[in-house]
């Protein structure tokens, strides 16, 4: 048998999901994350659910893993010190940056300009250039190369990275500094923009070698740490990492190119909602992932997660591909307060987190919390799968009592009114992604998942008009199945610019198929057979003098179909979308990417047994909740127990190992084949 083991490890929880490939059977576990050393947590996971499935850590074959060991490192700016090796006359290419200034006006007054990932003090200049069709205009100085080096190893730097003007088109200039560097600092990881970003704009390919010099040795030092104590526990199966585009990579890979793992903790949660997607028979899907702290939203169309090509992480933009997730501080841990300069009801994006928590958890937290507030309402029973796990009601009440007092309302409206609003922070998310991209949500279904998704699912698609709300199988695991049930992925970039008209289509496919070659080498290298490799490819295109593109994917069938005229209808298309006219204007082709993919892991999921359409034998009891301005007759039933075809009258609260699901009063829930939750308004009589 070969199984496939995703992990996910969260600020809170390290999430572990077991499949075996050839019947679907999976099994899950979570376990508390320790965040001094990740891979301690990991252990700890690993040999609980090998017990639980009764087999060894040898027999996984493949350990799939989405980690924010990278965004944390950014976030909390414990990257390395990075020396940055630039031509003369381009010292300050950090400092200067794009002269944008984020906020409203005058916010230049007030903005505290964050410091660059590699300081002035420890950025040197060498002499030597590129002109920009990649001739050589000056060589390059290396007795000058040498002694910067020497410069930067006093400094103590811990990484280097080499961004010179125009290498993108030729990098051997930087490819000979990174070899001098391998003599004068031993030891040192080395970053060439050339590598790692060879597209022009010369502050975007900076700005990303920089960060990916920044985040490598911390990465290699938790991949390399991580590998061994695998290694130990008998695990010899291949480690891979998740990528921000939702593929996956060798951990090799991550180590030398940590740049594009800087989103893979939200990534495993689209990559799993794609799968249950492809399962249930849904091809648009909006997520809502809603955790302690926050909550992440991002769009599949067609089976297709939408992509952009910059990964956002703090004030840190670098131009590195990431699945186009949009994150709001609305989640479980949220604290809801009532400012006295204004006197109305907040929420977030303060939270409690995991310590202290909501009050309602019993571990000395205080202030109320959307948690809180649905343990107040009765959509969490305190006695959650039979009184195993014992919430603090009457706490919940003394907290959420405090902002009913403030506002002078009454208890219930007081909770109701604190999920109301965490419900519209979701749903401003989500509209950022959908109405504002130019999609209509009433064309897609929402999943909700994450620990408190299933709970909010239900009234954001009311507000979003997306119906079915879904709550699929395990959804606190959610992110643990997505990496687990993704596939290898890599990519490699070239500028091209030129105008279209000057641009036959063999200039272009010679172009792309240089590149696609260069990438499938890349995995079979990882060992994935050539047969099982598709390659696709993204070009951007824009208006001639725009300062903005519009990627665009495409397979090679269809470039040679279709041809470049093809490519501009295809682009006129997405920019009337996007903003409602076009141009009269000369079309350019600013980058090309060939994206060369494994195969999809063919895990089938399994089929529960189906019932007769009655529920009863999954009830534990009866129940009242507060909805819609009055208390309500409800039933908690056990998701473990209920059957494929089973219909429930909501109100209801469905709860289970990681998540608890709430049906509201004029929905109704159906069980699907493989036992997502379905629920749907109920037809008007």
């Amino acid at each position: 048998m070969t199984y496939r083991l995703g992990v996910d490890v969260g600020g809170t929880f390290t999430d572990l999901l077991l499949f075996d490939e050839q019947s679907g059977a999976f099994w899950r576990h979570k376990t508390p994350s320790t965040p001094h050393d990740s891979s301690e947590g990991i252990l700890t996971g690993v040999k609980a659910i090998t017990a639980q499935a009764g087999i060894s850590a040898s027999e996984i074959a493949f350990f799939l893993h989405g980690t924010t060991v990278a965004t944390n490192a950014v976030l909390e700016g414990k990257g390395a010190r990075v020396g940055l090796v630039t031509t003369q006359g381009y010292r300050d290419i950090m400092q200067i940056a794009r002269s944008f200034v984020p906020g409203g006006l005058a916010a230049w007054i007030v903005w505290p300009k964050p410091q660059p990932l590699a300081r002035l003090e420890h950025t040197v200049e060498v002499p030597g250039r590129m002109d920009a069709q990649g001739r050589e205009v000056a060589p390059l100085d290396e007795d000058a190369v040498r002694a910067a080096l020497r410069k930067l190893k006093g400094d103590g730097i811990e990484a280097l990275t080499v961004s010179l003007m125009n290498a993108y088109l030729n990098g051997v200039h930087e490819a000979r500094i990174g070899a001098i560097a391998a003599e004068e600092l031993p030891g040192i990881p080395v970053s060439l923009s050339h590598e790692v970003l060879p597209e022009m704009q010369e502050y975007e390919r900076t700005l990303s070698t920089v960060a990916n010099a920044a985040v490598r040795p911390v990465v290699s030092k938790y991949v390399s740490n991580l590998r061994t104590k695998l290694e130990q526990e008998g695990l010899k199966g291949r480690l891979s990492l998740l990528r921000s585009d939702g593929g996956l990579m060798s951990s090799q890979k991550a180590e030398e190119h940590p740049v594009n793992i800087l989103m893979s903790g939200p990534a495993g949660g689209v990559t799993g909602a794609l799968w249950v997607a492809k399962n249930a028979g849904f091809e648009n899907i909006l997520t809502l992932d809603v955790g302690g702290t926050s909550t992440d939203v991002a769009l599949i169309q067609g089976l297709e997660p939408r992509r952009q090509r910059t990964t956002e992480v703090g004030h840190l933009s670098v131009r590195a591909s990431a699945l186009d997730v949009k994150t709001v501080g609305a989640g479980g841990g949220s604290i809801a307060h009532v400012p006295q300069l204004t006197g109305a009801l907040r929420v977030g994006p303060e939270s409690a987190g995991a310590v202290p928590g909501p009050v309602a958890y019993n571990k000395g937290g205080t202030l109320p919390t959307v948690t809180d507030a649905n343990v107040v309402l009765g959509y969490l029973p305190e006695d959650l799968l039979g009184g195993s796990f014992k919430l603090d009601r009457e706490g919940a009440k003394a907290a959420v009592k405090t902002i009913a007092d403030a506002l002078g309302v009454t208890l219930m409206e007081a909770a109701r009114g604190i999920i109301d609003i965490v419900n519209e922070n979701m749903f401003g998310a989500l509209r950022m992604i959908s109405v504002q991209q130019g999609y209509d949500p009433r064309e897609f279904a929402l999943m909700g998942f994450g620990g408190a998704g299933p709970l909010h699912v239900n009234a954001v698609a009311r507000l979003m008009g997306s119906w079915p709300a879904i709550s699929p199988v395990s959804p606190g695991v959610l992110c643990a199945l997505g990496d687990a049930t993704t596939r290898m992925r890599t990519e490699t970039a070239r500028s091209f610019s030129r105008l279209a008209r000057d641009t036959s289509i063999a200039d272009l496919v010679s172009v792309l198929d240089d590149m696609a070659e260069q990438t499938r080498s890349e995995l079979v290298n990882d060992g994935i057979p050539e047969d099982q490799i598709t390659s696709l490819f993204e070009i951007d295109v824009r208006y001639a003098g725009q300062a903005f593109e519009v990627p665009l994917t495409i397979t090679q069938a269809v470039l040679e179909e279709d041809g470049i005229e093809g490519i501009l209808a295809r682009f006129d298309e997405e920019h009337l979308r996007l903003f409602t006219f076009n141009m009269d204007t000369p079309h350019e082709i600013v980058n090309l990417r060939a994206v060369a993919q494994g195969q999809a892991p063919a895990l089938p999921a399994a089929t529960l047994p189906k019932g007769d359409g009655d529920p009863s034998a999954a009830k534990i009891r009866d129940h009242t909740v507060w909805i819609d301005g009055a208390e309500r007759a409800a039933v908690i039933y056990d998701r473990a127990k209920l059957r494929q075809g089973d219909v429930i009258e909501g109100p209801a609260i469905i709860t289970e190992m990681d998540s608890t699901t709430l049906v509201e009063h004029d929905c109704t829930a159906r069980v699907d084949a493989v036992g997502n939750i379905l629920i749907t308004l109920k037809a008007k009589g």
